[in-house]
């Protein structure tokens, strides 16, 4: 290896394969670590009663929704940050990490605000009934204050991301995951003589993790290539910066926050059905969401080896990569499928033992876990998309994926098939999402088909 490949960013050299399992092993634990504090929550909010348990369902799809507009500008940082240390300009990629931060917590300010004043009119809309609104005021009032600290963890994880430092990512995931487990019982039920807050308990035990999380996210950034170091931007011109986080940031957010809209609008029909329907889909999306963690965790760690491979112009390297991503996503999604349908209610019962959630719950896995290939092959699609500056092509695809099928396809069957229309049209949305997400990545690396043999040239000289 010549001096010159040394020099590189460590995600522009070496197996492919070795990388993505290096990269995806830490990121699945980060998310299996963020997973884990939903279904911490269910359970013991379950303990509370079954208006507890409803009122979280609603929650849920809206806390994933703004929390997707965060990993929006997330990523648009990773992709920057990527692609500068692949192109060798070690400067602009400090620029870009350090401005990235500061973005993310001004962001972070401005939806916090939305968020608070938003609260009534979201779940109105949503058809919370009227009983249950006192409920979840209790639980969005202080989640809202303290949301600017989720998004400030979203900077630095985009930053370290962008470095292929996907063990200190998931170092910060355990860190708050870990203080949420603890203060769940603490802070909903009450334990050791401490007297528990009930719903306003678990937004509280959310809110301090996240406050560990930026604590631990700041001191493992202190030893990466890239510290925090405001300085660097004083007596320069943030326009660069700016312009390369949001150009892939600001589509990137609604691309990731249309999806859970789509949830959102999902659970609306589902509350049409009942309050049974609506407690057993939303039991059964928290257990849905861990068992995709690794394909969560993938499409977290595609972003940055693709990045990094696409900056030094690397393209036979990004396509491998994207290659063996996509067979992973086939073959754990069907695997996870059929363990889903043979074993739905048998996971129901350890949510709740009311007949008529666990029945609902066994109904949706049995109908939606075939959509799992198809989610990872276009979470996936989106973060090589988002990677190579083409967070557009992502933005347009989920777009087309939940209004122009998800939407229509619950609407027109839901009335002939009650609740299975929902999750029949949950599963149609992946299956176009899997299929849009393959033509659009291999369109974009088509138009590189020449590049390879240029850009292996221009790496090593």
């Amino acid at each position: 290896m010549s001096a010159s490949d040394q020099s590189l960013p460590r995600l522009v050299n070496g197996s492919i394969p070795g990388h993505l399992v290096s990269q995806t092993l830490p990121m699945v634990i980060g998310v299996a670590a963020i997973m884990s504090i939903g279904l911490v929550d269910a359970y013991f909010i379950g303990q509370l009663g079954s208006d507890a348990l409803a009122a979280i369902s609603f929650i849920f799809p809206v806390s994933v929704a703004i929390t997707s507009l965060g990993v929006g500008i997330m990523v648009g940082i990773n992709s920057v940050v990527a692609r500068a240390l692949g192109e060798g300009d070690h400067e602009r990629a400090a620029r870009r990490a350090n401005f990235g931060i500061v973005f993310a917590a001004a962001c972070g300010i401005a939806m916090a605000t939305m968020l608070w004043f938003g609260i009534d009119p979201i779940f109105t809309a949503m058809n919370a009934p009227a009983d249950l609104m006192p409920v979840i005021r209790t639980y969005m009032q202080p989640y809202a204050i303290g949301f600017p600290l989720i998004l400030v963890i979203m900077g630095f994880n985009g930053v370290l991301r962008g470095q292929g430092e996907a063990r200190r990512t998931s170092t910060i995931s355990i860190a708050y995951a870990a203080a949420n487990w603890v203060l769940d019982p603490l802070l909903i039920t009450g334990a050791f003589g401490i007297e528990g807050y009930g719903m306003a308990g678990a937004a509280y035990a959310t809110v301090i993790g996240w406050a560990i999380g930026v604590a631990v996210a700041i001191w493992l950034t202190r030893t990466t290539s890239l510290p925090l170091d405001l300085s660097l931007l004083r007596n320069c011109s943030l326009i660069d910066p700016a312009k390369a986080i949001i150009r892939v940031g600001l589509p990137a957010a609604f691309s990731n926050a249309i999806n859970p809209l789509g949830l959102s609008i999902l659970t609306a029909l589902v509350a049409l059905e009942g309050e049974a329907a609506v407690a057993g889909f939303g039991a059964a999306g928290r257990l849905q969401s861990f068992v995709i963690v690794p394909l969560l965790g993938l499409s977290g760690a595609i972003g940055a080896i693709v990045g990094q491979n696409w900056g030094a112009r690397r393209y036979d390297r990004s396509r491998e990569a994207a290659l063996w991503a996509a067979g992973f996503c086939v073959v754990w999604g069907l695997f996870v499928a059929i363990a889903m349908v043979l074993a739905g209610e048998s996971f129901a019962r350890l949510f709740t033992d009311d007949p008529a959630v666990v029945a609902e719950f066994a109904l949706y896995l049995e109908i939606a876990a075939w959509g799992y290939a198809g989610f990872g092959l276009l979470i996936v699609g989106n973060g090589i998309m988002n990677a190579v500056d083409k967070a557009g092509y992502a933005l347009v695809q989920s777009v087309g994926r939940v209004f122009l099928v998800m939407l229509p396809v619950a609407l027109i069957l839901q009335p002939g098939m009650g609740s299975a229309a929902i999750y029949t049209a949950e599963l149609a949305a992946n299956v176009f999402g899997a299929v849009t997400a393959v033509l659009l990545v291999r369109h974009i690396f088509t138009r590189q088909a020449s590049a390879p043999a240029h850009g292996a040239g221009r790496a090593r000289s």
